[in-house]
This record gives structure tokens, sequence and C-alpha cells, in this order.
């Protein structure tokens, strides 16, 4: 459940970034030096650097992240109630820049992570096709989040906006990557009110809103389960 809440909750993500004072810079240079989303090196999406949702155990990634010299300050934690672990690091000498769960504590679900802004949406796009849904949030007068959804693959790609009035666009720059599994896309699209992807376009037509016109909307409600005492 860990990796599926994490994954529901990209859009808290943009929420939380809004809510700081001031929010951060989302096209940040200090960020993970990474272009393998568009490149395919040294794996294609959905595997990040030979880590692959659904597939890969959470040891052996470990060992990954270990042995990797651009990260630093691995942390792990895990959760007392149920069986899942996460991990979150550092660019070395540099911000947080990453996280990845393992929801039954053996195989990983969900890879999260936030590159340099050297990645284009039209690269993407020339990689992977076109995302299939988009959901946007405002994060400041001059910064939003674009979710791309390609359930296919499966990931979700966060694109750079210059806030409300903005546009989306072959240039846009990619900000965050959700890595995860087919079973966790699928709840994430059937819990969500999506909009359909429609092409470069102005941010209003994939923002969400109380009287936004969705194209796909929630057909499953998640119920939250507490743990017995």
């Amino acid at each position: 459940m860990k990796a599926r809440l994490a994954l529901l909750g990209i859009l808290a993500l943009a929420l939380m970034l809004a809510a700081c004072a001031p929010p951060p810079e989302l096209r940040d240079d200090t960020l993970v030096d990474d272009t393998s989303l568009v490149s395919g090196d040294p794996c294609s999406a959905p595997c990040w650097r030979g880590v692959t949702p659904g597939e890969t155990l959470w040891r052996d990634a470990l060992t990954i992240l270990e042995d990797d010299t651009q990260f630093e300050n691995i942390q792990t934690r895990e959760d007392e109630a149920t069986d899942a672990i996460g991990a979150i690091w550092n660019v070395k000498g540099g911000p947080e820049c990453c996280q990845m769960v393992a929801e039954d504590g053996e195989t990983v679900n969900l890879v999260f992570i936030r590159p340099k802004p050297n990645m284009t949406l039209g690269e993407v796009i020339a990689a992977h096709g076109e995302p299939t849904y988009a959901i946007g949030t405002p994060v400041s007068e001059d910064q939003a989040i674009i979710n791309l959804v390609f359930p296919n693959i499966p990931i979700i790609v966060l694109a750079f906006a210059p806030g409300e009035q903005g546009n989306l666009s072959e240039t846009s720059e990619i900000i965050g990557v959700f890595y995860t599994t087919p079973a966790d896309m699928e709840l994430f699209v059937t819990t969500q009110s999506l909009h359909a992807w429609e092409g470069y376009a102005p941010f209003t037509t994939y923002r969400a809103a109380d009287d936004a016109e969705y194209e796909v909307t929630p057909s499953v409600t998640l119920t939250p389960t507490v743990a017995a005492e």
C-alpha cells in the first residue's frame, strides 16, 4: 500500500511545493544529472539504472544505489505496521533527489527521481510516444507541474510550465519521473480525475479544478485500512 499511496500522491507533491514559502525552484541544476528517460542508457523505462519496479529485488536495488558514485546519504525506513520499506537519497554534494519503495519489503514498486532540467517533453515523446493523460497543478505564480501519464510503459513524467498562464510545449523541461508497476499504474488511472492528452496546449487545458471537465474520473475508491493493534 505504501508504494500505491506514494504514486497516488503525485498531485500532493505539487500542493506541498506550493505551500512552501517561498516555493522551491523546480528547475534545479543541482539535481540528478540523468537523461536515461530519453537515451535509454543504461536501460529503457520503466527500468531506471538497472532497477525495474515489479521485478528488481529490494536488496539488489539498494546495492545499485550504494554503488552509484553520483549518490550519497541513502536512508532507509521501514513501516512498522506493514512490510513496506522505503529509501531516500541525495545527489552527491547536493540536495535530496530521489525515492524508492518496496511495498512488500522484497521487490521494488516505485522509483521517483528529480533530474536536472536537461530533458524536454519533445524528446520524451520522440522516445516513447505521446502520453495518454495529463493533469496539472500550479506551484507559484511562475511555476506549475503537469503530470503526464504513460500507462503502457508505465511511467508518470512531470513537465514544467511557467505558471498558470504558461504553455506546455516541445521545449518544456522534465523535472521529475515516477517509474512504477503495471498494477499500480492501473490503480492510479482508476482512482484519479484525468484530462485526455490534447497535445501541446496552455496549462489551463490540463489544470486540476473542481469545475473541470475530465475525460477520466474515478471508477474505484480506495478505503484506508487500519492495522490491528
